[in-house]
């Protein structure tokens, strides 16, 4: 007479199951959060580069026109804007001409592409950032993201020299690039603000 082996019932038992959930819920928990983060810095960087792109775009079209040529930035809530706009009166490029028709629009009104979540012109919370420009310093006026002098207008002369000046970008969380330009010779940097490290990089 052979003996009965005794089997196992198919499938999972319910102890086994949610053992695994709650393996996959740690997982979870712990891989999340690094991910948003590296998703927010991602998009900041892109913004920063876009925006950085367009100066570069703005120098290369007052060079090769031999006129001053100026980036003008738009804000709203959500919404970010910017285009080119032609001297046409040997003053520069100037928010009253360009209200009047004399200093033209040469390309398009564009938006900030890849935006998402509260991605804009502005600072996160919390301790103000180092200023870029003299790391000694911390930032005032933190109501001020854009920074040519008094306008929003970034300006390039035909020779390429520019309004020295920033544009700082942030997800309104934690994540924070600014786009420098330096006077003299127009050249465009784009650095990201380590709040851990207490340092621009």
């Amino acid at each position: 007479m052979c003996a009965r082996r005794a089997t196992r019932p198919e499938g999972f038992q319910l102890v086994e199951l949610v053992v695994v959930l709650a393996v996959l819920a740690i997982a979870a928990l712990i891989s999340v959060p690094p991910l948003l983060r590296m998703s927010a810095r991602l998009r900041v960087d892109v913004a920063a580069h876009e925006l950085a792109g367009a100066l570069r775009q703005a120098r290369s079209l007052a060079i090769s026109r031999s006129s001053y040529v100026a980036v003008k930035f738009y804000t709203s809530p959500g919404r970010v804007e910017y285009a080119c706009f032609k001297d046409g009166d040997g003053d520069g490029v100037r928010n009253a001409d360009i209200v009047a028709g004399v200093d033209r629009q040469i390309t398009p009104r564009r938006m900030l592409a890849h935006r998402g979540g509260h991605l804009g012109f502005g600072f996160p919370p919390g301790r103000p950032p180092r200023d870029p420009g003299d790391p000694d310093r911390r930032l005032g006026r933190l109501t001020d993201p854009i920074r040519f002098n008094d306008s929003d207008l970034a300006s390039f002369s035909a020779l390429g020299a520019s309004t020295p000046g920033s544009l700082y970008v942030t997800d309104g969380r934690r994540e924070l690039a600014v786009v420098r330009v330096l006077g003299i010779t127009g050249k465009v940097r784009v650095m990201r603000w380590d709040p851990d490290a207490d340092a621009w990089k």
